[in-house]
């Protein structure tokens, strides 16, 4: 394999942890914070809780792969 497709399957792979993330974050602060609602029937309180730390999560997490990948960490 030449050195165009490993840069090829380096950017995709980037590309895919990045979406997984961005995606994956919110999602999972979605399902805990309404777990945590129907617990203790405190709903949307602990959704929008939630939701806000998995944006943040997500964000860092971005952020912390792109810097690696980049060499600034």
């Amino acid at each position: 394999m030449n050195r165009n497709h490993r840069g090829s399957f380096r950017a995709i792979g980037l590309t895919s942890a990045i979406s997984s993330q961005l995606a994956g974050g919110p999602l999972a602060g979605i399902f805990i914070g309404k777990w945590v609602d129907e617990q203790f029937a405190t709903s949307p309180l602990f959704l929008i809780i939630g939701l806000l730390a998995g944006l943040g999560t997500g964000t860092y997490g971005t952020i912390h792969l792109v810097r690696k990948y980049t060499g600034d960490d």
